[in-house]
C-alpha cells in the first residue's frame, strides 16, 4: 500500500491541529483523518462518526499495525514539511479573523 497523495487543511479545535485526506495507490481517497496533538505527541486518527448512544465508531481504519504505520507516517511528514504545530495553529487563527 503507497500514500500517493496527502492534504492538510488547519482548523481550530482544541487538539485537533489539522484535517487530512489522503490518496492510496492513486485509486481511493480518505478524508476526515485528524492530526491530533495528544498527551504523547502527534498522532493520526482515523475518521469517525458518533453513533446515537453517544460512543463513536470508526468510518474507515487500517487492518493491519503496518497499514496504520503507512498511513501516520504519510501524514505526518506531509503535517512536518508545512509547518507543524505552530503553522497549522498559525493559519487556522487567521482564518479565522473575519476579512477587512
Amino acid at each position: 500500500m503507497k500514500i500517493t497523495k496527502v492534504s492538510l487543511r488547519p482548523v481550530s479545535m482544541r487538539k485537533v491541529c489539522a484535517i487530512a485526506s489522503i490518496v492510496i495507490d492513486d485509486a481511493v481517497v480518505v478524508h476526515d483523518l485528524r492530526v491530533v496533538d495528544g498527551e504523547k505527541g502527534l498522532f493520526v486518527a482515523m475518521p469517525s462518526r458518533k453513533l446515537p448512544n453517544g460512543d463513536f465508531r470508526d468510518v474507515v481504519h487500517p487492518v493491519s499495525a503496518e497499514a496504520r504505520v503507512v498511513i501516520q507516517d504519510a501524514v505526518l511528514e506531509r503535517f512536518a514539511a508545512e509547518g507543524g504545530i505552530g503553522a497549522f495553529r498559525d493559519r487556522a487563527a487567521d482564518e479565522a479573523q473575519p476579512a477587512s
